[in-house]
């Protein structure tokens, strides 16, 4: 069967009207569609239960109301984990930055094998489950010189390893995308040291891929919940540790939090998105 039927309307002894053109969609607008409905469906039941003052056997809520919202963001015990999620994330995502964008430049201007290595090694957060990476942590650092275990840096240094392959695919691809070696030989020219170059001239030009990778990695960290459940658990409450304490608690608050991290995380991807995009507009059009 053909995807558009044409309707020709006309009355007798008379010339045909036009004929009247029905688009049927296409499959694959039904499957993406069919796909969109199944991951909104739990995502809006969960927002209606939120915003529900009380929901029992009725197939409507009783009312609407913002109080469990209001109730979780005044919560000291919330305001706590989301604060030790921010603070661990941050900080790992500013070592990581300290140690991957100096060896990305590095690999694209006198290394080219150290980039061969590094697109292996940033494969190996994927290919090792975290079950299996939290289990070899905690037999290293439960004790010895170094007891690590229950404390925010073994969670800081976790999430370094983590978000390894976007920071440095991010900032590998923005390098790519100019003369790194012309502007240095430039910047050295007119007098600035290495460092100088580095800092005052590729920086600002890399600036859009380093946002990238802070969004998309703090995105991706701020939710993760095996490493911080397994080394640091209730010691160290993170969001994620915190939600799941508090799923035996009232079902409309859960559903106020989790609401709340779905949100935060999607403003932080359509951010990530929103400066790659512009790169690419802008290494379309220079």
């Amino acid at each position: 069967m053909s995807q558009n039927a044409d309707l020709t309307l006309s009355r007798p002894g008379e010339s045909p009207l036009p004929a009247l053109r029905l688009a049927w969609p296409s499959p694959y607008a039904l499957v993406v569609w069919g796909v969109f409905t199944l991951l909104a469906l739990p995502l809006l039941a969960t927002l209606g239960y939120a915003l529900a003052s009380s929901w029992g056997a009725t197939l409507l809520p009783d009312g609407v109301t913002l109080k469990w919202f209001w109730e979780l963001w005044s919560t000291p015990r919330f305001q706590w984990a989301f604060a030790r999620s921010l603070l661990v994330t941050l900080g790992a995502l500013a070592l990581s930055l300290v140690l991957v964008v100096p060896v990305a430049f590095l690999a694209h201007t006198r290394y080219p094998r150290l980039d061969a290595w590094m697109s292996g090694l940033i494969l190996v957060p994927f290919a090792v489950p975290p079950v299996v990476s939290s289990v070899g942590l905690l037999q290293l650092y439960a004790g010895g010189p170094l007891p690590l275990v229950g404390t925010p840096w073994i969670l800081m240094f976790t999430y370094v390893t983590i978000a390894l392959p976007f920071v440095y695919r991010a900032i590998a691809n923005s390098l790519r995308t100019i003369d790194v070696r012309s502007l240095m030989e430039a910047a050295q020219l007119l007098g600035a040291t290495p460092f100088k170059a580095f800092f005052l001239v590729i920086l600002p030009n890399i600036r859009v891929g380093v946002q990238v990778a802070v969004f998309l990695s703090f995105s991706f960290l701020i939710g993760e919940f095996v490493f911080a459940n397994m080394l640091v658990g209730t010691r160290f409450e993170t969001l994620q540790v915190y939600l799941n304490n508090m799923r035996g608690s009232s079902g409309h608050f859960t559903s106020a939090l989790v609401i709340t991290l779905f949100l935060f995380t999607l403003l932080l991807t359509w951010l990530g998105n929103r400066q790659a995009g512009h790169a690419i507009t802008k290494g379309a059009n220079p």
